[in-house]
């Protein structure tokens, strides 16, 4: 025998309510993130990286580089899709030299913290910019 749970209007509605606000929140949280970040004295003064944060919509998408002060070796330009899961922003990244892999951000302030991950390399030049613990500094508009 089927049974059939019937929940009254209010209850209905006041979860239709819920769920509203649960999404507007996580849209909200999510464009907080957005904006340019970067360290000019990143590798000990060796190197510069920059970090792009953009979103159109839900979509949001990553996209980093970075290169010696010198100009030697790789500098790899990357991008790819993010998603916001409570205090973090998780990627997934395709670089400019076949490397890829996923990173990971976290708030400092009005700063943020990146960890880079990868997991395929193609070229092993662009290593030397992917780590963990990352402190990149939001840029004033």
């Amino acid at each position: 025998m089927k049974r059939t749970i019937r929940f009254p209007r209010a209850v209905t509605a006041a979860i239709v309510l819920l769920a509203g606000l649960s999404l507007t929140t996580q849209a909200a949280n999510s464009s907080s993130w957005v904006g340019q970040y970067r360290d000019d004295k990143f590798l000990g003064d060796r190197a510069v990286f920059q970090l792009s944060i953009e979103q159109s919509g839900n979509a949001i998408q990553v996209s980093f580089d970075a290169a010696w002060d010198d100009a030697h070796g790789a500098a790899p330009e990357a991008q790819g899709p993010a998603t916001v899961s409570g205090n973090s922003l998780t990627f997934k990244f395709e670089d400019s030299f076949g490397n890829s892999g996923t990173g990971t951000m976290t708030r400092a302030g009005s700063d943020i913290v990146l960890t880079i991950n990868p997991t395929h390399v193609a070229d092993s030049r662009c290593l030397a910019f992917y780590g963990k613990n990352m402190r990149l500094k939001r840029v004033a508009k």
